[in-house]
């Protein structure tokens, strides 16, 4: 199966020494034998139809932070996208460019070129669906390809399939939870150490938890992200960001930290689609099941007849999200099969 690689940041790199450590794991086990055709940075293209040298080309971006190590015959200083998507014959392509939520580009161009050229789409980046989601399937249903997005809630949790192939039977009446850990480590050290909100913050900007601008993530943006691709999979909504009531962790202090404690409870970000989407801080007992610590993420289906049911794991991380890929990618393949 070839597999263009478009966004070569922590995800597309992990996903690469996935691949190419697994190799004989995957075709004993599904048959599968993925090659990397081409890869895209915002510096250009690499392309090989024959198959890059997964190996070199990581070396390249590592000491150099280009692809340019791979040589002039394979390397394309200034190619886009969506001109390798269109030009190179694959079955696959994987966009994982970073997320903006404005327009959703480049990353909505990148989906919609691909499945217009009959490619199957694997996709990390949340922006695309957080703004477009349903026009998207829409989109991949008309040009009959997969559309898969696993790597977008959990990182390597497997949240969506879980709700969709796990829960089949059961009727999914709300769900909530927490789906940032970066938003969750400020917050867990502001209740189990004191901390103050800006040194807990410091703390998760020296570990890598963190952006030197981390809006996106206290802001409750990418909680609501998640929030929009998992209602839209599970339980058939048609929302999109702007639909949802956002309100992040800024506004939270030490004190209603301590006030919470008093209680018996604890303050979470947590996303909730019930009669209607929302994100903020929420106190919740300290012995409900999303009291999550650290990075973790957790999140809750309310369901009938079997009752609440709680999913906790890692939410992120370059390994942990690159494993959803290929979780996605061994789906597509056994869509061939079909």
């Amino acid at each position: 199966m070839r597999v263009l690689l478009v966004g070569f940041g922590v995800v597309g790199q992990s996903f690469a020494e996935l691949i190419n450590e697994e190799a004989g794991m995957l075709d004993h086990d599904f048959g599968l034998r993925p090659k990397i055709v081409g890869v895209v940075d915002r510096h250009g293209a690499a392309v090989s139809p024959e198959g890059l040298d997964v190996q070199k080309a990581l070396g390249s971006k590592k000491k150099l932070g280009t692809l340019e190590g791979l040589g002039r015959d394979t390397y394309l200083e200034g190619k886009s996208a969506l001109d390798v998507i269109k030009e190179l014959e694959c079955e696959v392509v994987v966009e994982s460019t970073p997320t903006e939520l404005t327009r959703g580009e480049p990353g909505i161009s990148h989906i919609r070129a691909a499945m217009k050229e009959g490619r199957h789409v694997i996709c990390t980046n949340k922006g695309p669906l957080a703004l477009a989601m349903p026009a998207l399937m829409e989109l991949a249903h008309h040009n009959e390809v997969v559309f898969k997005f696993s790597g977008t809630v959990g990182g390597g949790t497997p949240v969506l399939d879980f709700a969709k192939k796990c829960l089949e039977g059961s009727r999914i009446r709300s769900i909530s939870g927490i789906l940032n850990g970066t938003s969750n480590f400020i917050l867990s050290k502001m209740s189990t150490q004191g901390a103050e909100m800006k040194d807990a913050l410091a703390e998760a900007q020296k570990l890598g938890y963190a952006e030197a601008d981390p809006t996106y993530d206290i802001g409750g943006f990418d909680t609501a992200c998640k929030l929009v691709i998992t209602s839209n999979y599970v339980l058939g909504t048609s929302l999109s960001i702007n639909d949802l009531d956002i309100t992040g962790i800024t506004g939270v202090s030490k004190k209603d930290i301590e006030a919470a404690k008093a209680k018996g409870k604890v303050i979470k970000l947590i996303g909730n689609v019930d009669k209607k989407a929302k994100v903020s801080p929420q106190e919740i007992d300290a012995a409900h099941p999303l009291n999550v610590s650290g990075t973790f993420n957790a999140i809750l289906f309310d369901t009938y007849p079997a009752g609440e049911i709680t999913l906790v794991g890692k939410g992120a991380g370059g390994k942990e999200t690159a494993s959803a890929v290929l979780r996605d990618l061994i789906e597509i393949r056994r869509s061939f099969a079909r």
